[in-house]
């Protein structure tokens, strides 16, 4: 897999954490679920990078 593939499949993944770190957090109205969505989110982008 090339870097520009990498980097776009980096900047698509942004999209979910932006959008849906804010809907975690009107749903739970705290900080905690939203960084441990973030997380989740960073690990599935690597996994899926790091293929």
């Amino acid at each position: 897999m090339n870097v520009s593939r990498k980097i776009g499949i980096v900047v698509f993944c942004m999209v979910p954490a932006i959008i849906g770190g804010g809907i975690i957090y009107a749903i739970f109205h705290s900080y905690m679920p939203v960084f441990i969505y973030e997380i989740l989110l960073i690990f599935a982008a690597g996994a899926f990078v790091s293929r």
